[in-house]
């Protein structure tokens, strides 16, 4: 993209709808929405019918949701927080128990399995993938390990097979191969060897928060296990137990309902979104300081995040001032998503050791985040890819 090509678009085509730097509706509704909930409410407007979590529509909502991954069981729940909490509890942690949880992350993880009582051990991610670095893993392993807890980063499938050799090659001495638990919130659709993320480990956690790639009317989750005999502790967890501790975690019918028609249209949604991306990448051909997102051959992106890095020389200072151009100067705001999630949330760095994460530390302070959406135009995404090349020519020669 020559400069005067870049400045006739940011002369003549400001985006009319103001992209966030993670729009807060992260999908989009039509009318087959709209009338799913008032269809919903109309139903279930009686004394003997009411609101209530194990109607028809939630059941079926749970088993089409569980179609879609390849998996046996779906519990949905109103969070995917919740789910972490109750895939956590699942796992009837002990204390010294550890979980290991990669540090370039969201705190959701980390806090799930520190609440539950496991001393969490921070790993790092690869550079290109962000997803937690299976070698490094494997270095951390001990014989209170009980758990892998990857997260399938900003749109793109973790490498699960490499987890799940790794839970078998180190069982613990007491409960035999470790659990891989997979926090999906942020990649729902995500392929990975031909299966969707959610279809090999022992549980994988979904989000349908109002920003993520489907939503129910703005919060609400789901946790999806390849392991039958943990259905009905889950669905305890979920209705204030039984035999065992529980409380109050369901999601409502109308948001299943709403769940239904986000999931025949997921599909459009995320190729809308890989379109985008792939555009981009043509777009930032040949600008050197921004190295744009990476696909594996093994994996299907759903571009979430478009996940950019600066270079090493660029951490930082440089990285900020990007970021600041951009949202000034052509008000295009960019994420950082994410650093190291001790970094934002103090209780983690209290509970945790976070001195043996330097390459998370240092690859936090080169991540900026470009917005995407599904419904963005080619002419918005022109606009945006010619304010980085203006953004970062510009810091190129300060």
């Amino acid at each position: 993209m020559n400069a005067d090509r870049r400045k006739e678009i940011i002369a003549t085509q400001k985006p009319e709808i103001p992209w966030a730097s993670e729009p807060a509706m992260g999908s989009y509704y039509d009318e087959a929405e709209f009338e799913a909930v008032h269809r919903e409410m109309v139903a279930s407007n009686h004394p003997h019918i009411g609101f209530g979590s194990g109607n028809a529509t939630v059941v079926e909502f749970e088993e089409k949701f569980a179609e879609y991954i390849g998996a046996p069981v779906c519990v949905v729940c109103n969070g995917a927080g919740t789910a972490q909490d109750m895939a956590m509890m699942a796992l009837d942690l002990e204390p010294g128990d550890e979980v290991i949880v990669p540090a370039i992350n969201f705190p959701a993880c980390g806090l799930s399995a520190a609440g539950q009582g496991a001393t969490v051990i921070w790993c790092e991610v690869d550079e290109r993938t962000f997803q937690a670095d299976p070698a490094d893993i494997e270095a951390r392993i001990t014989k209170n390990t009980r758990c892998i807890y990857p997260v399938h980063m900003n749109g793109m499938a973790a490498p699960v097979d490499d987890y799940l050799e790794l839970a078998e090659k180190y069982p613990h001495p007491k409960h035999g191969p470790l659990k891989v638990v997979g926090d999906t919130a942020r990649s729902l659709g995500a392929g990975y060897r031909g299966q969707k993320v959610g279809s090999r480990a022992w549980m994988t956690t979904f989000s349908f928060h109002t920003m993520k790639n489907m939503t129910t009317l703005g919060e609400g989750g789901a946790l999806i296990t390849t392991d039958p005999s943990q259905e009905k502790r889950l669905r305890g967890f979920r209705q204030f137990g039984g035999e065992e501790w529980g409380s109050n975690y369901k999601m409502t019918n109308v948001q299943a309902a709403v769940g239904l028609c986000q999931l025949e249209k997921l599909e459009g949604m995320l190729e809308s979104r890989r379109v985008i991306a792939y555009e981009r990448n043509a777009l930032l051909a040949g600008l050197e300081e921004i190295t744009t997102p990476y696909e594996p051959e093994d994996t299907w992106h759903t571009y979430y995040l478009y996940t950019t890095l600066v270079p090493e020389d660029w951490a930082g200072e440089k990285r900020n001032r990007v970021m600041q151009l951009m949202d000034e100067e052509f008000g295009i705001p960019c994420v950082v998503a994410n650093p190291p999630c001790y970094k934002s949330r103090p209780w983690l760095q209290k509970v945790t050791d976070t001195t043996k994460t330097p390459k998370a530390d240092a690859l936090g302070e080169r991540i900026m985040c470009v917005p995407i959406h599904p419904l963005m135009s080619s002419s918005d995404n022109e606009y945006i890819c010619a304010a980085l090349w203006e953004s970062v020519e510009r810091v190129r020669e300060e």
